[in-house]
């Protein structure tokens, strides 16, 4: 996740008859928060984040020597100064909250404030003075579109790339594929101690008050088990605890993508056991982005930035766990067919609601009967 990119809201609601957004609740509840600087030095510190932009951008020089370029939601400013160490002629940097002001005093520090221009102000709002020949911008979020940021690139793509224009990052990739993790049994335990404890206060209220406060348990437990249960679970996974084949459930050419292509994701997939006598106790979900340039105007050297579990810690962003409840028994040779939607909440249009219904095919050729479940990952 970089600093949002700016009018993802009003990009949201001005497409596919969705509902409208207010734009100071989104700003209180969204955008401000990436205006602190040690949000975006937690950015600024991941490594693999950091190296895939970098490499992409001095690699691939020739897409942005004697170009302009456009940095929507800019954060720091990072992106913009590479843009101009590599030649560019002209970058304009986008940023809606007050860390413009940072990435100003930081455009300045590295000597390239003749080069870059910082904007503040939102995407569909501000007016540029030309066309630009590359759109970069860290638009990522949890499981590639939670925040649904990448509406505000899909609207500066629309209105400002030249024809034969490039996209940094050019490609992206949702996965998900079956693992083994301990996460399902803490939670439940947690769970079941809030309930324990949501009881012992009906019984205490009862006996000191006088007042029977069982009439809210139903509403209780519900609301528990969403936050325990049914509540995707960041996590950075190590490789090992995959126990099967990984699947792309979408696949997006940042070039030419619509938002409501993003605005439900929806996949059916096979995902094969590859372990002996283990339980499938969730799913998990990450994304990878690639920069190749366009066909017209390809990538020198293609850089990939992957946010797969890895046994060197992984990124920021680390994986969703969605939680599979009751975890059926596998073994090697079994296989799971999932069916898998996503999205986005009907109160919040940056938070997403899954729905995936697995079915366990045993490599002996029994089914076990189909389990659907409901993930919201907020």
């Amino acid at each position: 996740m970089a600093s949002p990119p700016n009018g993802a809201a009003a990009a949201s609601s001005a497409a596919g008859g969705a509902p409208p957004v207010d734009k100071e609740v989104d700003f209180a509840n969204y955008f401000c928060t990436y205006a602190y600087l040690y949000h975006q030095k937690e950015m600024l510190c991941d490594r693999v984040r950091m190296d895939a932009y970098h490499s992409a951008v001095f690699r691939n020089p020739h897409h942005f020597r004697g170009k302009v370029v456009l940095d929507v939601g800019t954060g720091s400013g990072i992106l913009a100064i590479w843009s101009a160490q590599a030649g560019a002629r002209k970058v304009y940097a986008v940023e809606a909250t007050n860390v413009a002001e940072h990435a100003r005093e930081l455009v300045r520090a590295n000597g390239v404030a003749d080069i870059v221009e910082v904007i503040q102000g939102t995407m569909e709002d501000i007016v540029l003075p030309e066309k630009v020949d590359v759109i970069i911008s860290e638009w990522m979020g949890y499981y590639l579109l939670r925040e649904s940021m990448f509406d505000s690139v899909i609207c500066a793509r629309d209105r400002w790339l030249n024809p034969g224009g490039v996209m940094y990052p050019s490609h992206a990739r949702m996965w998900l594929a079956p693992i083994r993790s301990g996460l399902g049994d803490k939670k439940m335990e947690d769970f079941g101690h809030a309930m324990n404890d949501w009881n012992l206060f009906v019984e205490d209220t009862q006996a000191y008050y006088g007042v029977n406060m069982n009439a809210l348990t139903k509403a209780y437990r519900a609301e528990h088990e969403k936050f325990y249960l049914k509540s995707s679970i960041w996590n950075n996974l190590h490789p090992n605890q995959l126990i099967g084949q990984p699947a792309v459930v979408k696949e997006m050419d940042c070039l030419t993508a619509t938002v409501e292509e993003i605005r439900e994701v929806r996949a059916q997939v096979t995902l094969p056991i590859n372990q002996d006598r283990t339980r499938l106790a969730a799913l998990a979900g990450w994304f990878d982005v690639h920069f190749r340039g366009s066909k017209q105007n390809p990538a020198v050297e293609e850089v990939e930035l992957n946010t797969a579990p890895d046994e060197n810690g992984g990124t920021h962003w680390g994986q969703q766990v969605f939680l599979m409840t009751p975890s059926p028994r596998v073994n090697e040779g079994d296989s799971i067919n999932v069916s898998f939607s996503m999205v986005r909440s009907k109160e919040n249009h940056r938070l997403m609601d899954m729905d995936i219904t697995y079915e366990l095919n045993e490599a002996s050729g029994r089914k076990l009967p189909a389990v659907a479940t409901k993930i919201f990952l907020e």
